[in-house]
């Protein structure tokens, strides 16, 4: 499916569109030439293949009535694709063109990334639209499942396991996926993602996003996998404007919107992370192979059973599996008493994509540790899920 459709003459305003959308947003363009225009939307989707795009992009050159009578029609029959006009308009010509259905003006001569920032706008405009027809056409959509990724203690590779999560549920559900970074101090979802994003967690939980979700999703950053990352503050003295109710209230407002929102919270069992168990269906509790993570987690399970914070959804990684380490599985079951769900072992691979900002199962890696992640997504996968399983837990064995 092309994402994004152009309808232009301009070779040059072509290629800006097409270096902002490559290697920055999630879908291909295409291009197609103002005599479309003349047949209407029936000649346009004749020209396509697949679905219907999520953002039409008109001009710059076409003829100025022909372009907002085929918004006015679009508008109307095809609200949820999103329109954007390329063109210099007077502040009352303006008028014109919004009542005409366009979403967004932008000027010819707008530079990558203006056109890259607009373009995950209407991206988002789209796709709430989207989802508000579905659900005003049938049952309300239930929420999304909200999985917190923790850790009793840091360096275990909790933010590692968070991102190559949310871009394997990417794949379940493009676009259907969000991942927020709780470590509110120090995260590093965005360098583990190789993201800049313009806005942060703090900006989505105040003003304007507190109360809309439409709001909420312009602060929201898209990652060329598909995938929506709500990045850390920039610096660690903004924590201190990040509330536990203020979490609690994005989180449930991040569900409503999608269908898998993926929390990647700060080591221990702080504010924020209490007010993200609150929220979440499952938890994915990662611990390293050595006996302080390991006795940390026996005493989160505790200390959390006893406060009735346990999510239903429960599922614990062993990372950096090495049997050189002086430990097996059975002897991390024995203290934590459950059972261990993946077991990721030690590699090479892990430590050079994070370095490069691309996890593994965004890189297609055969490597153990990505074979592992695959099989940590497959647990939230529902079509897995609606299948019997023969045995509720097997026995990993480390290589």
């Amino acid at each position: 499916m092309s994402r994004f459709v152009l309808v232009t003459a301009s070779q040059d305003f072509q290629r800006k569109v097409s270096q902002a959308v490559r290697g920055a947003l999630h879908g291909s363009v295409q291009v197609l030439p103002p005599s479309v225009l003349l047949g209407g939307p029936q000649e346009l989707f004749d020209r396509l293949t697949g679905e219907p795009p999520e953002v039409l992009i008109l001009g710059p050159g076409l003829p100025e009535d022909d372009a907002l009578k085929l918004a006015t029609v679009f508008d109307l029959q095809f609200p949820e694709i999103s329109l954007v006009l390329v063109e210099d308009r007077e502040p009352e010509q303006v008028i014109t063109a919004m009542r005409a259905g366009i979403r967004d003006i932008v000027s010819p001569s707008a530079d990558g990334d203006q056109l890259r920032v607009l373009l995950e706008r209407a991206c988002l405009a789209s796709a709430g639209r989207r989802r508000g027809l579905v659900a005003a056409a049938g049952p309300e959509r239930a929420p999304g499942r909200v999985i917190a990724v923790m850790s009793p203690k840091g360096g275990v590779g909790k933010t590692t396991v968070a991102t190559n999560l949310a871009i394997g549920l990417g794949k379940i559900a493009p676009m259907g996926v969000v991942i927020v970074d709780l470590d509110v101090q120090f995260g590093d979802v965005a360098s583990g993602l190789l993201l800049e994003p313009e806005h942060t967690l703090k900006d989505a939980v105040s003003g304007a996003a507190f109360q809309d979700s439409m709001v909420l999703k312009a602060f929201l950053t898209v990652h060329p996998s598909g995938i929506y990352a709500l990045c850390a503050p920039q610096s660690p003295s903004e924590a201190d404007h990040i509330s536990g109710e203020a979490v609690s209230h994005l989180l449930s407002q991040m569900a409503a919107e999608f269908q898998y929102v993926v929390v990647d919270t700060t080591p221990g069992l702080g504010e924020h992370v209490l007010a993200t168990l609150e929220q979440a269906t499952d938890a994915v509790w990662v611990c390293g192979m050595d006996v302080p993570s390991i006795r940390g987690l026996h005493t989160s399970f505790s200390i959390l059973s006893e406060l009735q914070l346990v999510p239903q959804g429960r599922h614990v990684v062993l990372n950096f599996a090495d049997r050189r380490s002086g430990l097996t599985v059975q002897d991390v079951e024995a203290t934590i008493g459950v059972p261990v769900d993946t077991v990721i072992p030690r590699s090479k691979a892990i430590p050079f994509s994070t370095n490069k900002g691309v996890p593994l199962l965004q890189d297609s890696s055969r490597d153990g540790a990505a074979r592992a992640f695959g099989k940590l997504v497959e647990r939230f996968d529902p079509k897995r899920n609606a299948q019997p399983q023969k045995k509720l837990h097997r026995r990993m064995v480390i290589s």
